[in-house]
């Protein structure tokens, strides 16, 4: 027998109430969120999807909800991470585009920026007065550009001389500025730069025929005898290890789109079967259609509980009873925490979407429906920030004290 209660009187996906742990003032931001979302993105994201098209004339009213790096700000690190859920949730491009600019680039200038560096830059970082992006990937190191960078970049005098290239470089055809890591040749010391993009030897070329996040404009960037004033230097950065910790945090908010991702084909789904009408009723009379919604419901559910813990961890450690101060892990814990949040989630993501996808039939493999979108971007998600098997290595290390890393 089918419920005959509208959509908007059924549980959502959040059926364990992880938002009721948030503050009043936070659940309000929440809500202002999602508003925006459902008046400003959701009703477009299919076409620039489809158009490949960034909008731009969005920035200035996405600026205005003050959402830049909100654990900076004094929010919550759940509140945080359920920011890039909704935004995920609503169209994952979006979400991309927030977290390489707030979580990478801004979040880059919080931690290893000088006072002069923050002062010049930071304002108009938030504000999306100006836009970031972060250039580590390179065209032949993925995974292992830790060990084999390429780019270089050379003292001379009161300028740096950076050549070399980047790969798959999120915002890059239009941001203003770069966090761009090379390798100092001569002492094989790894530099960060806040590099203008705009500077004489830059080159970027959008990468065409993507299969996923269309809307983000993913850039080939090329760097020929460019000349950075030392000024530009990051002033924080000693090695590559302090790439991580900014790593760290984006690999757990790339495990938040893993679940906005679950959100967004549970909604789909759940909406196609109560409302599609086959063999005299609806889908969800089916008992194979409801024990699929079920997965996805679980597989979402079993994802943000994870996320919520290790967001938690990642800015506190573990609370002891007794203790006024928590206990942290390890560095390698750390990390390894970060990945096997990012590789679980995304592989009930994967599992989430395609269930999804076949729940709308053929109607799953056109963006009318949002679904084939959802189940499109999703393969993105399961391969940045470490795929899906680089981040089991990266805990099969931590829990073995053997690594399987070349």
């Amino acid at each position: 027998m089918s419920s005959s209660a509208p959509l908007h009187q059924l549980p959502d996906a959040d059926f364990y109430g992880f938002e009721d742990l948030l503050s009043d003032t936070e659940k309000a931001k929440l809500a202002e969120l999602r508003r925006f979302l459902a008046e400003e993105v959701l009703p477009h994201a299919v076409d620039w999807w489809n158009e490949a098209r960034f909008p731009s004339d969005l920035l200035p009213k996405l600026a205005q909800l003050e959402l830049s790096t909100p654990v900076q700000q004094g929010y919550s690190p759940l509140f945080a991470g359920l920011v890039i859920a909704e935004m995920t949730r609503a169209d994952t491009s979006l979400a991309t585009f927030f977290m390489v600019h707030h979580d990478l680039f801004v979040e880059a200038l919080h931690v290893f920026g000088s006072e002069e560096q923050k002062s010049r830059l930071l304002d108009d970082a938030r504000a999306l007065r100006i836009t970031g992006a972060f250039a580590l990937t390179e065209p032949e190191h993925g995974s292992d550009v830790a060990g084999g960078m390429s780019t270089t970049a050379v003292r001379d005098g009161d300028t740096w001389v950076l050549n070399g290239a980047k790969r798959w470089i999120g915002n890059g055809t239009f941001c203003d500025y770069m966090v761009l890591w090379a390798r100092e040749p001569e002492t094989g010391h790894t530099r960060g730069f806040l590099l203008d993009a705009n500077l004489p030897g830059v080159t970027r070329t959008r990468i065409e025929n993507k299969t996923a996040l269309r809307t983000v404009q993913n850039a080939d960037i090329v760097l020929t005898d460019v000349r950075v004033p030392a000024a530009d230097l990051l002033a924080g950065v000693e090695s590559f290890d302090d790439t991580k910790q900014l790593l760290q945090g984006s690999r757990i908010m790339v495990g938040w789109q893993a679940v906005g991702a679950q959100l967004a084909a549970f909604d789909v789904a759940r909406a196609y079967a109560v409302e599609r009408l086959q063999f005299g009723g609806p889908l969800a009379a089916f008992q194979l259609i409801q024990q699929q919604l079920v997965q996805i419901l679980g597989n979402a559910v079993a994802s943000t509980g994870m996320l919520a813990r290790v967001t938690e961890l990642e800015h506190g450690g573990y609370p002891v009873p007794g203790n006024e101060a928590p206990v942290a892990g390890t560095a390698s814990g750390d990390m390894a925490r970060a990945a096997l949040a990012k590789s679980y989630a995304s592989a009930r993501m994967r599992e989430s979407v395609a269930l999804g996808r076949s729940i709308l039939g053929g109607n799953g493999i056109v963006t009318d429906y949002r679904m084939a979108k959802i189940f499109a971007d999703a393969e993105a998600i399961y391969t940045y920030e470490g795929t899906y098997e680089i981040n089991t290595l990266i805990v099969g290390r931590d829990i073995t004290g053997v690594s399987a890393l070349r």
